[in-house]
């Protein structure tokens, strides 16, 4: 089995690989202060709550967008599973010709989603991120990463309303009934929930017009179920695309 884990600055997503199936994912805090002791209980529950055994795991594979948690866990599956996890990063095998300026700065988040949504799609691709940043990832039909954009998340849009401004609540990301709000509530929800959608529907439009032609169009992220039904554009949603690509750049750096 492979257990593919990605190191987020909020969460970390894990699963776990036979082959081509995801038997189980999972998505837990990242948790700044954990030892690798603590990381280690933690995941060996998980396993034992989907009954896997972890002495059935073969490879790693790893992308961090948070290097100082990136050697926590790198050490947890030296130890506890007596292999060395692949670290994921621009020079790794992804099967992807990164355009980027300085390759070394793409997120390894971003090269795995890329790679598994040409994968299953082939390109021109657009690949849309919905987590503490929301990313959008251009992809060509040549395999080549052209670059992309970073914009800010809406849980750090809610966050920075809550934490600057005193007198604004935290207030649950969902749309509210209306875009003029009744409420503070609502019209920080209005702001938030319908502010992301016409950012994310002006830079799919700015991007596909930049490149001159159509593109497919990917979502992943947690909360990007909630916003689909408002984007102007037909988009696909993968929920896994990062495992998916850490599976796939496994297999091309391990054979």
């Amino acid at each position: 089995m492979l257990f593919v884990i990605d190191i987020g600055n909020t969460h970390v997503t894990a699963g776990v690989y036979s082959e081509e199936e995801l038997l189980a994912h999972w998505r837990i805090s990242s948790g700044v202060n954990r030892t690798t002791d603590e990381v280690w209980f933690m995941l060996k529950m998980l396993f034992q709550s989907e009954n896997l055994q972890f002495e059935e795991v073969t490879g790693c594979a790893i992308s961090s967008v948070v290097p100082d948690r990136t050697h926590t866990f790198v050490s947890m599956v030296e130890e506890n599973f007596n292999i060395s996890p692949i670290l994921v990063n621009a020079d790794s095998n992804s099967g992807l010709k990164i355009l980027y300026d300085d390759p070394s700065s793409v997120g390894p988040d971003r090269i795995c989603s890329s790679v598994a949504g040409f994968d299953e799609f082939g390109g021109p691709l657009i690949i849309v991120d919905f987590g503490t940043a929301t990313t959008f990832d251009v992809v060509s039909k040549s395999a080549e990463y052209l670059g992309g954009v970073i914009s800010p998340g809406l849980e750090s849009s809610s966050f920075v309303l809550h934490q600057y401004a005193a007198r604004l609540p935290k207030v649950e990301l969902q749309f509210p009934k209306n875009i003029i709000g009744k409420t503070t509530e609502a019209s920080m929800q209005a702001g938030i929930m319908f502010g992301s959608v016409e950012m994310v529907n002006g830079i799919i439009r700015r991007i596909i017009q930049e490149l001159g032609y159509k593109a497919t169009i990917l979502a992943t992220g947690g909360i990007a179920p909630q916003l689909l039904e408002n984007l102007e554009k037909d988009v696909v949603f993968r929920p896994f695309l990062t495992l998916k690509g850490l599976q796939i750049i496994y297999k091309r750096n391990s054979s």
